[in-house]
């Protein structure tokens, strides 16, 4: 069947805040509350290509990039290999991709993915249009079907993950809000504990970091202090908005392969 590419429905059952922004960064990876100064002049529209989204089924998604009168914003900067790098998480965060949809022109970006589960989803646009700085555009999309079990979001126990392989710690210099601090990520072999130095780059750097509220409604994309590093350790500095639950997904890449780490914590 022909897909016919149709705005989604604004209303209160389909969309929550819709198109605003979340958190943004500099290029230090610094956070800014509301991205750039010139964020507020940007609008992005969000289109689903079939008026009923269904899980894992091929979904086509066209962003496109306005000015607040509604003209195409046409130049953007390449960011880490990227003109934009587009994040979709579950409700719950349970479910993360971050991928790189195509630019067609005249603001307009394409990118075709599969959403797993039935239920709401928020959608990213992390951008630098030309001379105006960094900034992130999203919204809410639901996604049809039997809504499985909710997962809470609780802090994790521990800071040790295992990832195809590999054993991750997460270490944070004094966890404070408001506060810049180092987020320092150490990667071992995990059976032979031995320390990985031969980590690839990814997007033109040793890893990439993506920081969510518990709301998702602050975004943080937090890139490396070293970017050329190889590892063991991967060090980043950010600052946390305000108290609270905050989810951190690391990215890193060897032998080819991006893994992803997750990580809860409890921002007092």
């Amino acid at each position: 069947m022909k897909k016919v590419a149709i705005s989604i429905v604004l209303t209160a059952a389909l969309l929550t805040a819709c198109g605003k922004s979340g958190s943004s960064m500099d290029h230090n990876g610094m956070s800014q509350e509301a991205g750039s100064t010139q964020a507020g002049n940007v609008q992005a529209q969000f289109k689903l290509a079939s008026d009923k989204t269904m899980p894992k089924q091929d979904t086509t998604i066209t962003i496109k990039i306005q000015d607040k009168d509604g003209k195409s914003i046409d130049k953007f900067d390449t960011v880490h290999e990227q003109q934009m790098h587009f994040i979709i998480v579950s409700k719950d965060l349970s479910f993360f991709n971050h991928i790189h949809p195509d630019y067609k022109g005249k603001g307009e970006f394409t990118v075709t993915t599969q959403f797993p589960t039935a239920g709401d989803f928020k959608v990213i646009a992390d951008i630098t249009p030309t001379g105006m700085g960094a900034m992130s555009k999203s919204q809410w999309i639901t996604v049809q079907g039997d809504l499985p079990v909710q997962k809470p979001i609780e802090p994790d126990a521990s800071l040790t993950k295992t990832v195809d392989g590999k054993e991750v710690t997460l270490s944070i210099d004094h966890l404070m809000a408001g506060m810049e601090l180092n987020l320092n990520f150490n990667i071992k072999d995990a059976q032979t504990k031995k320390p990985v130095t031969d980590l690839q780059p990814y997007l033109g750097a040793v890893g990439h970091v993506v920081i969510l509220t518990q709301d998702a409604e602050n975004y943080l994309h937090v890139h490396p202090t070293d970017e050329k590093a190889s590892g063991p350790d991967a060090k980043f500095m950010t600052t946390f908005p305000h108290s609270g639950v905050y989810k951190i997904w690391g990215q890193f890449q060897q032998n080819g392969k991006v893994f992803t780490v997750p990580f809860v914590v409890k921002v007092p």
